[in-house]
């Protein structure tokens, strides 16, 4: 490793924790948690046939699946989501943002792609041509 791979490592580091703390101050600007927003993305932005369960949230949170209960119980009870039983298999609960939830996740998404173009892109599209200009490890 050349000493400006670790610079590069280190300031690719900081960009994504520079997005990370905008991103969960715009959350908490709409009211959200920053889990809130994740949340949201992830029943929004899961792919699958199927919508997200909260077995699917859990992991996507990287998160207990009782403590993904409770999240989605406390986003249910102020309307961001709504939850129903799966036809097949009662157990088995799907999630569906509200269309507060969908106002929410739309600002909260426009507002981190706006960042993202500004700061983050320009940022990481110079990090990853150093990577790659270094060869790698």
């Amino acid at each position: 490793m050349r000493e400006a791979d670790y610079a590069a490592l280190a300031q690719f580091r900081y960009q994504i924790r520079s997005f990370l703390a905008f991103s969960e101050a715009a959350a908490q600007d709409q009211g959200l948690t920053p889990q809130q927003h994740q949340a949201l993305l992830g029943i929004k932005g899961f792919v699958h046939p199927q919508p997200a369960t909260v077995g699917d949230i859990a992991r996507f949170l990287l998160i207990r699946h009782h403590s993904a209960v409770e999240l989605l119980n406390r986003m249910a009870k102020v309307g961001l989501i709504s939850k129903v039983a799966d036809p097949e298999d009662a157990r088995r609960v799907h999630l569906k943002l509200t269309g507060k939830g969908e106002q929410k996740l739309r600002a909260l998404s426009r507002k981190n792609l706006e960042e993202l173009r500004r700061a983050a892109s320009p940022a990481l599209g110079r990090l990853l041509k150093s990577f790659r200009q270094s060869g790698g490890a």
